[in-house]
């Protein structure tokens, strides 16, 4: 299905522009005082809703292929300390913004959000819905590990609020785990899509994989993803793990296991992308699948998906993220913030008062018109160079010297079919969206500049 001539010659290390410019970019020019200014500013931006995001950065195992920002379950007075700085920091954002704009989107993740005992996740939600007025139908997620869900905790979440349960299943191998120092799921699966269904038949279900883990093969991760598909969950996720080690030395485990060679892990991808198109699934940006009128697919036949550090979502749900914990980025419309990853700095911080900024990004007029080529071309796999040009009252022309466009820099994009160029605009070819991320770097001036930025393969 992907042509194997270009296998070797876009695996190249990239950026995966979750944001715009990635994260590694962030610099020390704001503070907490800086944040605060950024804050009600905020409130005058053209994005009015608010998405919120929660971090709870603690689990029972550190997951050797995790790169996400996790500590080892701590003492309980650890976890009631932290819990009561980030109410507080709930408290302080609140303050800086307009009480009028609405939540849209509400996410937990980590670490492992579920980690933690339930009555600490009852009273975070239970202050956000005080504090905050949201939308009809907002969404209200959480990340849940399956090895710590009991019908109690599920049925006390519904009750909080969420709507939605991403189960990190990983593989339903448990070798494959158990190489992964993961945990497999306390209750079968069936048991915990059928429970939560029954508390609400409205809740939404994703199953969250990764491939190129050792041990994995073609054959096991096509018989995971069938099993997958005979649960029928709303959403089934296939990330491609993100090889790291200088960045979370704990990977280095996996690679003792032995990764797969990057021939093995896209035949992997190729034979879950082809079973779950078959079977009533339709493939969304770099790694999501939906069947049915999912929000996600309908935004994505309208051209408007979009994408956040939560990932996929749709501009109904799309607001400026204020994130809540350490080392959470709030995605703010003209700059990034990002708290300290430290929890004994992040609590004494809160405690003082002020905001626990490490760092951050505030982007020029250019850098957030780069952005909106970038997440509409990987979202929507198309752009028409007047729509983005009119968003910003910009012309064609500025557009294309914005993003330092020459028909040079994508001819061999062009020339292996991954890309549609002409004076109306882009458009992503269906083998293009395979090297989707290589097709965003053509529109990003930042990356054809010499730098010692490091990112993980692209395939």
């Amino acid at each position: 299905m992907i042509p194997r001539e270009l296998l070797d010659k876009y695996n190249q290390s990239l950026p995966r522009y979750t944001s715009y410019p990635p994260a590694n970019y962030f610099n020390t020019d704001i503070d907490s005082k800086g944040y605060k200014e950024l804050l009600s500013a905020s409130n005058n931006a053209q994005m009015s809703n608010i998405s919120l995001y929660v971090h709870i950065p603690y689990c029972h195992k550190i997951c050797f292929y995790c790169g996400c920002n996790s500590v080892k379950y701590p003492k309980a007075n650890s976890v009631d300390d932290y819990v009561k700085a980030l109410l507080k920091e709930i408290k302080m954002v609140r303050a800086l913004l307009d009480p009028k704009r609405k939540v849209s989107q509400l996410h937990y993740g980590g670490g492992t959000p579920n980690a933690i005992p339930v009555e600490y996740i009852e009273e975070i939600n239970k202050l956000i819905f005080e504090e905050f007025e949201f939308i009809e139908n907002p969404e209200i997620a959480i990340e849940c590990h399956p090895a710590h869900l009991t019908e109690e905790y599920m049925e006390r979440l519904v009750k909080s609020g969420f709507n939605r349960f991403s189960l990190g299943i990983q593989d339903f191998d448990n070798n494959v785990l158990k190489t992964a120092n993961r945990e497999p799921s306390k209750l079968p699966l069936e048991e915990i899509t059928g429970f939560l269904r029954s508390l609400d038949p409205g809740i939404k279900i994703n199953f969250d994989f990764i491939y190129g883990l050792p041990l994995q093969t073609p054959e096991s991760f096509t018989e995971t993803i069938r099993r997958a598909i005979n649960y029928s969950p709303d959403r089934i996720v296939t990330f491609s793990y993100a090889h790291v080690p200088w960045f979370k030395k704990h990977q280095m485990a996996l690679e003792r296991a032995g990764l797969p060679d990057a021939e093995t892990k896209v035949s992997m991808f190729e034979s879950a992308f082809q079973l779950l198109n078959e079977n009533g699934y339709s493939d969304i940006g770099m790694d999501h699948y939906a069947k049915g009128d999912d929000e996600l697919l309908l935004a994505l036949h309208k051209n408007e998906l979009h994408r956040n550090f939560q990932g996929y979502c749709t501009r109904r749900t799309t607001g400026q993220v204020y994130a809540f914990g350490v080392s959470s980025i709030s995605q703010l419309h003209d700059s990034y913030i990002q708290n300290t990853k430290d929890i004994n700095e992040y609590v004494h911080t809160i405690g003082q008062g002020e905001f626990p900024v490490e760092k951050g990004y505030r982007l020029n007029f250019n850098e957030t018109v780069i952005r909106e080529v970038i997440n509409h071309l990987m979202c929507n796999r198309f752009m028409l160079w007047s729509e983005i040009a009119d968003r910003f009252s910009i012309s064609v022309q500025q557009l294309k010297e914005i993003t330092t466009f020459e028909p040079s820099k994508v001819e061999t994009l062009v020339a292996d079919e991954l890309l549609v160029v002409n004076d109306e605009g882009v458009t992503i070819t269906p083998k293009g969206r395979f090297f989707i991320r290589n097709i965003a770097v053509a529109f990003d001036p930042a990356l054809a500049a010499p730098s010692d930025k490091k990112f993980s393969k692209s395939i």
